[in-house]
């Protein structure tokens, strides 16, 4: 079987668990934070250097990569680990997220999304659930996710279980169209908007068709985070407990801390490059505006402690420098440096699990971070 996922320890003071997942390009060790590669590449940054922080799986993008350079390009390089050259495992976006990001852009029906380019506003596309997966069965990603329309936290009760019935139409699709491939997997993906009830129907309709992996979607798209973490708390005992729990978009400190907390075992987000191109620095006692004036005489590393190549070689004054002066080095060395420290954390978190102190963790360093 090319796809398994194994429970490694389960924390006796909190409940969150490590584990290992099995793919056709690698084991990958949850919990587990993932860079966001939308192109075929994480931003400014090469495969080499993204592995050599830790990572060990990459989540690229359905949509912009059927846009540019198209999917049977990437076909026919070899399929996407070849052609960007990232021997890990790869998950791809259905593409759901952007129905709902650019909805300027499209008209949502049952058959699927119609959507003016967002490049040149002029050609028209349309993907449906059976499109979302043909593209991503050309890319060769490891993981892929079902076609799912997403929705705003101040829609209505009625349009969130609207789009809830719609997205478990488009599942059982997806699902059908996914077979026949002991390569790829697919993950179906818990909609239900912040309602209770709605959560509660789609984790039970929506479980039937995982097979190793769940995501939880929908979330961190402007609710309040106790919002977030009430609903994560909702479908803990809900999902299957022997694969991994996957949620969508979510890459902060605080919310990968509370997500594993309530049973996630996988994360991704733009987050931690996208402040890094405007100078800000994670760390595990908070974010560093780096633009800041009181850094441009400070020789210190960006993080002390950190092992990353930035804080090896650099200072925080250098990189505030570079960062003033619109050089494109400075955002280089602060993605280095923010996957590194998402990395660590994950890395720590696991430790507590390992040595059942994962409770006392999550009190440690909520009294040293500052959001």
């Amino acid at each position: 079987m090319k796809f398994k996922y194994e429970v490694l320890k389960v924390c006796k003071q909190s409940g969150a668990r490590i584990g290992k997942l099995t793919t056709p390009h690698g084991v990958i060790e949850t919990p587990v934070f993932m860079p966001v590669g939308t192109l075929g590449t994480v931003k400014s940054l090469s495969p080499e250097e993204v592995e050599e922080v830790g990572s060990q799986i990459l989540l690229s993008n359905t949509y912009h990569l059927y846009l540019r350079p198209g999917h049977e390009v990437v076909k026919a390089a070899g399929g996407l680990h070849r052609f960007m050259r990232w021997n890990k495992p790869i998950l791809t976006d259905s593409g759901g997220f952007q129905v709902f990001s650019l909805s300027s852009f499209r008209k949502v029906t049952d058959a699927g999304c119609e959507f003016a380019s967002p490049l040149d506003g002029g050609a028209h596309h349309f993907i449906s659930p059976e499109k979302s997966i043909e593209i991503q069965r050309a890319l060769g990603s490891d993981i892929m996710m079902a076609f799912d329309e997403c929705t705003s936290p101040d829609v209505t009760e009625k349009k969130a279980k609207e789009a809830m019935e719609r997205t478990l139409y488009w599942l059982d699709r997806s699902y059908k169209a996914a077979q026949g491939t002991e390569d790829q997997i697919l993950f179906p993906i818990v909609q239900g908007n912040v309602h209770r009830a709605l959560r509660e129907e789609s984790a039970r309709r929506t479980v039937p068709y995982a097979k190793c992996g769940i995501a939880i979607g929908g979330l961190s798209v402007g609710e309040p985070k106790p919002v977030m973490y009430e609903m994560l708390e909702l479908l803990n005992p809900l999902l299957p407990k022997d694969m991994p729990r996957y949620l969508m978009g979510v890459g902060s400190m605080d919310c990968i801390v509370e997500g594993v907390l309530r049973g996630v075992d996988m994360f991704d987000c733009v987050l931690p490059t996208r402040i890094a191109r405007n100078g800000t620095a994670m760390t595990l006692k908070g974010d560093l505006n780096l633009r800041n004036a009181k850094y441009k005489e400070d020789f210190s590393p960006v993080e002390e402690g950190c092992d990353c190549y930035c804080c090896r070689n650099y200072t925080k004054a250098y990189v505030r420098h570079l960062i003033t002066s619109d050089e494109i080095f400075g955002g280089r060395l602060l993605s280095i440096h923010n996957i590194r420290a998402l990395h660590r954390l994950t890395a720590q978190i696991k430790n507590a699990i390992a040595e059942d102190r994962f409770g006392d963790f999550v009190k440690r360093f909520f009294d040293e971070y500052q959001a």
